[in-house]
């Protein structure tokens, strides 16, 4: 698949563009909200986890030296929280452009922080996509993490942002952090 998936999400969940639909965000989308959206909750999904597996050839890096940035890969017993937003549809024109490297929108069950729960959409980089970089030990992620620079800015600057903002919603994830020790211990060396 191309790393490109743009118009390949303009294809998929044919919505009006009043429809109102639930987003989960699990990286970015949880500290840089540059869209508009109609409410905000704590939620997560079951069966998946958050890992640096993907390839940013267009926020956190390059062509040549793309950055990682977080997709989602199956994990049956795993929990992976993050926020929803409820949006209108229109607004996945936006979020298409913002998550093209790659990502596609799949359906997601969510879970909301009191309980209830709602089907919506989510963005997903699989390995079959052209971005995708795969599996690495926390060290080597964090290693490639601070040699990355891209439009959006130091690929390392994506992962504590969302450290920070994992803490603030009490949710704790063991990949990120561990990436996080290893990038603050190497910017004292």
């Amino acid at each position: 698949m191309s790393k490109n998936t743009f118009e390949e999400n303009q294809r998929r969940h044919q919505l009006d563009d009043n429809d109102q639909v639930w987003l989960f965000g699990y990286g970015s989308l949880i500290y840089l909200v540059d869209f508009p959206y109609l409410e905000s909750r704590p939620a997560s999904i079951r069966g998946w986890s958050r890992r640096f597996w993907q390839g940013s050839h267009d926020h956190r890096g390059t062509e040549d030296n793309p950055g990682r940035v977080v997709t989602l890969i199956e994990d049956a017993g795993a929990l992976c929280g993050g926020l929803a937003y409820l949006i209108e549809a229109s607004v996945f024109e936006q979020l298409d452009v913002r998550e093209k490297n790659g990502y596609l929108r799949v359906a997601a069950e969510m879970t909301f922080a009191d309980g209830t729960q709602a089907t919506g959409l989510t963005y997903i980089a699989t390995p079959d996509n052209e971005a995708y970089l795969g599996a690495a030990s926390e060290y080597d992620i964090a290693r490639h993490i601070r040699g990355a620079v891209g439009p959006s800015g130091p690929n390392d600057e994506y992962l504590l942002e969302l450290a920070a903002a994992l803490r603030n919603l009490g949710l704790h994830d063991q990949h990120v952090f561990d990436i996080e020790s290893h990038i603050l211990q190497m910017a004292q060396e």
